[in-house]
């Protein structure tokens, strides 16, 4: 096995042991205790420590993240494990976990057209205010799909475009170009997420309002988590590409980023069409 992983005769990556898949898995299971013991109001020897020992499971999630992904950078960069047929199978893995993803927001366009199209059963079952099976809910102000929303698109869709500049550049070896799309594209991921929070936090709607309000922030408030996490994947990348790495013939970690970011562009323009345009079609808007 030594003889094996120190001289292959083959182009497959034979991974050395790893603690992180243990380790990870010690954990989440930390943080899922701690979890049900904050949300239960649970007490270890007496003492209520929910909060405590879901901080300590969730840090330790994201040492495990940095640690392994540190590993995988290596493995790329300097041992130069990740052949062409590596790089195959690594490309096949990103495409089923963006179809996991693509899956995970159809739950969430299901459960908002199931309760717009057959809005009477909706409502009742919400036990809300209910007037005739209209939708949105009687009494219920919407946002202008033509205001923020509107721009957000706007951002969303300039940033692919520059995130396909940088993938431009860095396939042409040009590292100047690859800085600024990147740079700029993290900006518009940023700007995307503040114009978001302060929509949020003048929405006419509260979560607990209506049912229109729960589908509403369920679907648009995943999307906006997915934007964050995007944006720390390019900022990764970012930092990476001052350290020196990447290469027009190595990149993965770039260009798994630029499916992610454009990924989540395409899920903000069935939101905004379905959820901000149609699903506000003859309500009163509030400006």
């Amino acid at each position: 096995m030594a003889d094996g992983h120190a001289t292959p005769n083959h182009d497959y990556h034979l991974v050395d042991p790893s603690p992180w898949p243990l380790v990870g898995s010690i954990f989440a299971f930390t943080t899922a205790v701690g979890a049900i013991m904050w949300m239960h109001g649970m007490s270890l020897f007496g003492l209520k420590m929910g909060a405590e020992v879901l901080g300590v499971g969730f840090a330790g999630i994201l040492y495990v993240m940095f640690a392994w992904w540190s590993d995988v950078i290596k493995e790329a960069e300097h041992g130069g494990y990740h052949t062409r047929v590596v790089q195959i199978s690594h490309r096949y893995g990103m495409i089923l976990f963006i179809a996991s993803e693509v899956m995970f927001f159809v739950a969430w366009f299901w459960a908002f057209f199931d309760a717009s199209l057959f809005s009477n059963e909706a409502i009742q079952e919400a036990r809300v205010a209910f007037t005739g099976g209209k939708w949105p809910p009687v009494g219920t102000e919407v946002l202008d799909p033509f205001h923020f929303p509107l721009l957000n698109t706007l951002i969303l869709l300039t940033s692919g475009t520059t995130v396909t500049w940088a993938h431009y550049g860095l396939l042409h070896n040009d590292r100047n170009s690859l800085k600024k799309g990147l740079i700029l594209t993290i900006l518009l991921g940023a700007i995307f997420t503040c114009v978001q929070a302060w929509e949020y936090a003048h929405a006419p709607f509260g979560f607990q309002d209506t049912i229109y309000g729960a589908t509403f922030f369920m679907a648009t408030g995943f999307h906006g988590f997915h934007v964050l996490i995007g944006t720390i994947f390019l900022l990764v990348c970012l930092m990476r590409v001052y350290a020196g790495h990447f290469t027009p013939e190595q990149h993965l970690g770039f260009e798994f980023a630029a499916w992610y970011w454009h990924f989540v562009d395409v899920v903000w323009l069935f939101l905004f069409s379905c959820i901000y345009v149609w699903g506000s079609w003859g309500a009163v808007i509030e400006h």
